[in-house]
């Protein structure tokens, strides 16, 4: 199915531009991989998680980074995973991969990020995959990459769904399985990422791989992609829409006259 293939790397591309500007600098990390760790900020990943793992001590931790006291967030951070707080653990590794606060130290934030990962922290399994899936501070291993995607997604995490479901399409570190990769962007289409909504447009409007093909089912994840700011969504979606009339038409005989 490579006609699929070359709609995903064209939609990855597209959406690089469009949910960058939109999105902020973690953004950038989920679609762009482990190498843009480097310009991404500790703070909005612990905003994100906050909820799930605060207590005072990471709190403060995320106070200080905001307020630009990096020095102080990067020791209350140390402190807080020294505790085993996974979030703590995850933004203290941010920092040391970064180089905030301190000077760059690649292998002991990648060892804080394991811990995370092992914590079934969800974002950190998503980059400490998506280090390995890019080659970037580790080998490349696309398998182990796709190990911990797997995880991740289990847990509902979508841009790791969006990263299974490219594994499987690619046979990158399992073997190809269109139908898994399918089952993959459907998901991550529904958790709102916009690349997967319009790869799932995709296999349903042209069918095959176990996915019956349905015209009205396409517009909608089309739709919905192109709500998003996705151009070439909102041209496919007039397209389709522009078939559907037709063919309505074309079904259409007028009304039954009697003799």
């Amino acid at each position: 199915m490579k006609s699929i293939r070359l709609v995903v790397a064209r939609a990855l591309a597209r959406s690089q531009g469009v949910r960058a500007a939109a999105l902020g600098a973690l953004a950038v990390v989920c679609l762009t991989g482990a190498a843009a760790v480097k310009a991404a900020p500790a703070a909005p990943a612990a905003q994100r998680h906050a909820q799930a793992d605060a207590d005072p001590e990471t709190q403060a931790a995320v106070a200080d980074y905001n307020a630009g006291n990096l020095a102080v967030a990067l020791a209350e951070f140390r402190v807080a995973a020294g505790h085993g707080n996974r979030l703590a653990e995850f933004d203290y590794a941010m920092m040391l991969v970064n180089g905030e606060g301190t000077a760059a130290n690649v292998d002991e934030g990648r060892k804080w990020l394991r811990k995370a990962a092992d914590a079934n922290m969800s974002h950190a399994q998503y980059i400490y995959g998506r280090m390995y899936d890019d080659g970037d501070f580790v080998a490349r291993d696309p398998a182990k990459a796709h190990y911990w995607f797997l995880r991740a997604a289990n847990q509902g995490h979508v841009q790791a769904e969006l990263a299974l479901a490219n594994q499987f399409l690619d046979g990158r570190g399992t073997p190809r399985n269109n139908r898994q990769a399918f089952y993959w962007y459907k998901k991550a289409a529904h958790g709102g990422d916009m690349t997967a909504q319009y790869v799932t447009g995709s296999f349903y409007e042209r069918g095959g791989d176990g996915v019956r093909k349905n015209i009205n089912i396409a517009r909608a994840y089309y739709a919905a992609a192109a709500v998003q700011g996705d151009p070439v969504a909102r041209l496919k979606y007039d397209e389709l829409t522009t078939e559907v009339r037709r063919d309505a038409g074309k079904a259409y005989k007028g009304p039954v006259v009697e003799e």
